[in-house]
Protein backbone atom coordinates (compact mmCIF):
# COMPACT_ATOMS: atom_id res chain seq x y z
CA UNK A 1 0.00 0.00 0.00
CA UNK A 2 2.73 2.43 0.60
CA UNK A 3 4.41 1.84 -2.33
CA UNK A 4 0.94 2.64 -4.28
CA UNK A 5 0.49 6.34 -2.29
CA UNK A 6 4.49 7.39 -2.96
CA UNK A 7 3.93 6.50 -6.48
CA UNK A 8 1.42 9.72 -6.84
CA UNK A 9 3.32 11.64 -4.60
CA UNK A 10 6.50 11.88 -6.89
CA UNK A 11 3.76 12.85 -9.95
CA UNK A 12 2.52 15.75 -7.79
CA UNK A 13 5.84 17.40 -7.14
CA UNK A 14 6.50 17.07 -10.64
CA UNK A 15 2.91 18.69 -11.34
CA UNK A 16 3.88 21.29 -8.73
CA UNK A 17 7.06 22.01 -10.14
CA UNK A 18 5.47 22.28 -13.58
CA UNK A 19 2.82 24.52 -12.88
CA UNK A 20 4.93 27.19 -10.65
CA UNK A 21 7.34 27.10 -13.88
CA UNK A 22 4.43 28.31 -16.35
CA UNK A 23 3.46 31.24 -13.54
CA UNK A 24 7.13 32.09 -13.15
CA UNK A 25 7.24 32.87 -16.69
CA UNK A 26 4.41 34.33 -17.28
CA UNK A 27 5.69 36.60 -14.79
CA UNK A 28 8.93 37.52 -16.28
CA UNK A 29 7.80 37.99 -20.07
CA UNK A 30 7.77 41.81 -19.08
CA UNK A 31 11.42 41.90 -17.37
CA UNK A 32 12.78 38.85 -19.73
CA UNK A 33 11.44 41.44 -23.31
CA UNK A 34 13.17 44.48 -21.28
CA UNK A 35 16.49 43.24 -20.18
CA UNK A 36 16.72 40.87 -23.79
CA UNK A 37 16.35 44.09 -25.81
CA UNK A 38 18.22 46.90 -23.49
CA UNK A 39 21.27 43.83 -23.25
CA UNK A 40 21.36 43.53 -27.39
CA UNK A 41 20.99 47.82 -27.62
CA UNK A 42 23.70 47.77 -25.47
CA UNK A 43 26.11 45.23 -26.99
CA UNK A 44 26.14 47.34 -30.00
CA UNK A 45 26.30 51.14 -28.52
CA UNK A 46 29.49 51.33 -30.66
CA UNK A 47 27.29 51.02 -33.54
CA UNK A 48 24.20 52.72 -32.60
CA UNK A 49 22.55 55.09 -30.36
CA UNK A 50 19.60 52.97 -28.79
CA UNK A 51 18.43 55.91 -26.76
CA UNK A 52 17.95 58.62 -29.53
CA UNK A 53 17.74 58.47 -33.86
CA UNK A 54 19.98 61.01 -34.79
CA UNK A 55 19.09 63.07 -38.47
CA UNK A 56 21.03 65.65 -40.50
CA UNK A 57 19.96 67.51 -43.36
CA UNK A 58 21.20 71.00 -45.38
CA UNK A 59 19.59 73.79 -47.08
CA UNK A 60 20.62 76.88 -48.68
CA UNK A 61 20.31 80.07 -48.51
CA UNK A 62 21.38 83.94 -49.31
CA UNK A 63 24.24 84.60 -46.15
CA UNK A 64 23.43 86.76 -44.11
CA UNK A 65 24.74 90.10 -43.97
CA UNK A 66 26.72 91.59 -41.39
CA UNK A 67 24.32 94.83 -40.59
CA UNK A 68 21.27 92.25 -40.10
CA UNK A 69 20.09 92.04 -36.48
CA UNK A 70 20.46 89.15 -34.20
CA UNK A 71 16.29 88.77 -34.59
CA UNK A 72 15.96 89.09 -37.54
CA UNK A 73 18.81 86.41 -38.57
CA UNK A 74 17.66 83.63 -36.55
CA UNK A 75 14.46 84.32 -37.74
CA UNK A 76 15.58 83.98 -41.77
CA UNK A 77 17.58 80.64 -39.97
CA UNK A 78 14.42 79.13 -38.78
CA UNK A 79 12.30 79.72 -41.07
CA UNK A 80 14.87 77.87 -43.93
CA UNK A 81 15.32 75.20 -41.29
CA UNK A 82 11.98 74.75 -40.33
CA UNK A 83 12.41 74.93 -36.72
CA UNK A 84 10.76 77.03 -33.48
CA UNK A 85 12.64 79.64 -31.32
CA UNK A 86 15.30 78.31 -29.98
CA UNK A 87 16.35 78.04 -26.68
CA UNK A 88 20.18 79.48 -27.42
CA UNK A 89 21.53 81.76 -29.87
CA UNK A 90 24.96 82.53 -30.82
CA UNK A 91 25.83 84.81 -33.84
CA UNK A 92 28.97 86.15 -35.22
CA UNK A 93 28.58 87.92 -38.77
CA UNK A 94 26.78 85.69 -41.22
CA UNK A 95 27.50 82.73 -38.59
CA UNK A 96 24.36 81.86 -36.59
CA UNK A 97 23.91 78.78 -34.23
CA UNK A 98 20.78 78.05 -32.31
CA UNK A 99 20.64 75.31 -29.90
CA UNK A 100 17.39 73.66 -28.68
CA UNK A 101 16.66 71.90 -25.20
CA UNK A 102 15.77 68.59 -27.23
CA UNK A 103 19.81 68.43 -28.60
CA UNK A 104 18.76 69.78 -32.01
CA UNK A 105 21.16 72.21 -33.30
CA UNK A 106 21.22 74.65 -36.02
CA UNK A 107 24.36 76.07 -37.57
CA UNK A 108 24.34 78.95 -40.67
CA UNK A 109 27.46 79.55 -42.18
CA UNK A 110 27.58 81.50 -45.27
CA UNK A 111 24.97 80.04 -47.49
CA UNK A 112 24.83 76.82 -45.93
CA UNK A 113 22.42 75.80 -43.30
CA UNK A 114 22.99 72.52 -41.36
CA UNK A 115 20.03 70.71 -39.24
CA UNK A 116 21.28 68.16 -36.89
CA UNK A 117 17.83 66.85 -35.06
CA UNK A 118 17.42 64.09 -32.68
CA UNK A 119 14.19 62.13 -32.21
CA UNK A 120 13.77 59.86 -29.07
CA UNK A 121 13.82 56.06 -29.32
CA UNK A 122 11.49 55.98 -26.09
CA UNK A 123 11.14 52.23 -25.65
CA UNK A 124 14.73 51.04 -26.18
CA UNK A 125 15.77 54.88 -23.78
CA UNK A 126 13.36 53.31 -20.93
CA UNK A 127 14.99 49.71 -21.54
CA UNK A 128 18.68 50.91 -21.55
CA UNK A 129 17.55 52.91 -18.55
CA UNK A 130 16.14 50.00 -16.55
CA UNK A 131 18.80 47.87 -17.28
CA UNK A 132 21.45 50.05 -15.46
CA UNK A 133 19.95 49.72 -11.76
CA UNK A 134 23.25 52.67 -10.55
CA UNK A 135 21.17 55.73 -9.04
CA UNK A 136 17.58 53.28 -8.80
CA UNK A 137 17.49 52.03 -5.47
CA UNK A 138 14.26 50.93 -5.34
CA UNK A 139 14.47 48.96 -9.16
CA UNK A 140 18.16 47.15 -8.23
CA UNK A 141 15.97 44.88 -5.48
CA UNK A 142 13.10 44.60 -8.16
CA UNK A 143 15.93 43.51 -10.21
CA UNK A 144 17.41 40.92 -7.61
CA UNK A 145 13.62 39.44 -7.60
CA UNK A 146 13.78 38.71 -11.32
CA UNK A 147 17.44 37.50 -11.44
CA UNK A 148 16.15 35.02 -8.16
CA UNK A 149 13.12 34.42 -10.83
CA UNK A 150 15.63 33.26 -13.91
CA UNK A 151 17.51 31.00 -11.13
CA UNK A 152 13.82 29.09 -10.36
CA UNK A 153 13.27 29.17 -14.30
CA UNK A 154 16.83 27.55 -14.96
CA UNK A 155 16.90 24.85 -12.42
CA UNK A 156 13.35 24.11 -12.26
CA UNK A 157 13.74 23.47 -16.04
CA UNK A 158 16.09 20.59 -15.03
CA UNK A 159 13.56 18.36 -13.63
CA UNK A 160 10.35 18.76 -15.23
CA UNK A 161 11.03 15.75 -17.30
CA UNK A 162 12.41 12.42 -16.78
CA UNK A 163 13.14 9.49 -19.07
CA UNK A 164 15.39 10.08 -22.11
CA UNK A 165 14.35 14.26 -22.70
CA UNK A 166 15.14 15.35 -19.28
CA UNK A 167 18.71 14.80 -17.34
CA UNK A 168 19.15 11.31 -18.39
CA UNK A 169 19.91 11.90 -22.13
CA UNK A 170 18.99 15.08 -23.94
CA UNK A 171 19.28 17.34 -21.41
CA UNK A 172 22.28 17.15 -19.99
CA UNK A 173 23.62 17.33 -23.47
CA UNK A 174 21.76 20.22 -24.01
CA UNK A 175 23.07 21.66 -20.72
CA UNK A 176 26.43 21.00 -21.04
CA UNK A 177 26.82 22.55 -24.67
CA UNK A 178 24.88 25.75 -22.95
CA UNK A 179 27.68 26.51 -20.58
CA UNK A 180 30.50 24.82 -23.26
CA UNK A 181 30.09 28.48 -24.70
CA UNK A 182 30.39 30.51 -22.41
CA UNK A 183 33.66 28.61 -20.86
CA UNK A 184 35.26 28.19 -24.32
CA UNK A 185 34.76 31.70 -24.86
CA UNK A 186 36.50 32.41 -21.58
CA UNK A 187 39.07 30.01 -22.68
CA UNK A 188 40.09 31.84 -26.40
CA UNK A 189 39.70 35.51 -25.41
CA UNK A 190 41.96 34.95 -22.57
CA UNK A 191 39.36 36.11 -19.70
CA UNK A 192 39.48 39.23 -17.46
CA UNK A 193 43.19 39.47 -17.59
CA UNK A 194 43.97 39.36 -21.12
CA UNK A 195 45.17 42.40 -22.58
CA UNK A 196 42.82 44.56 -23.86
CA UNK A 197 42.51 46.45 -27.41
CA UNK A 198 43.69 50.08 -28.07
CA UNK A 199 40.99 52.52 -27.76
CA UNK A 200 39.64 53.93 -30.63
CA UNK A 201 40.40 57.30 -32.11
CA UNK A 202 39.04 59.75 -34.69
CA UNK A 203 40.46 59.33 -37.90
CA UNK A 204 43.65 61.38 -38.48
CA UNK A 205 42.94 63.49 -34.49
CA UNK A 206 44.84 61.36 -32.23
CA UNK A 207 41.81 62.42 -29.99
CA UNK A 208 40.91 58.81 -27.57
CA UNK A 209 37.19 58.23 -27.68
CA UNK A 210 35.96 57.24 -24.31
CA UNK A 211 33.59 54.40 -23.49
CA UNK A 212 30.41 55.09 -21.76
CA UNK A 213 32.51 53.03 -18.91
CA UNK A 214 35.30 55.47 -19.28
CA UNK A 215 33.80 59.01 -19.27
CA UNK A 216 31.10 58.07 -16.29
CA UNK A 217 28.01 57.66 -18.56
Amino acid sequence: MAEVAAAPAKKRWRAWLRAIHRDVGYLSIGFTIIYAVSGIAMNHIDDWDPSFDATERIVKITPIADDLTDDAAVAVVTAAAGTGQPDEVLRTGDEVRLGYEDGSQVTSIGDTVTIQQRSSRIFFRIAVWLHATRGKQAWKYISDVYAVLLLYLAISGLFMLKGRLGLRWRGTLLVSAGVAVPVLYIVLAGGPGAPKPAPKTAEGSGIRLLTPTENGE
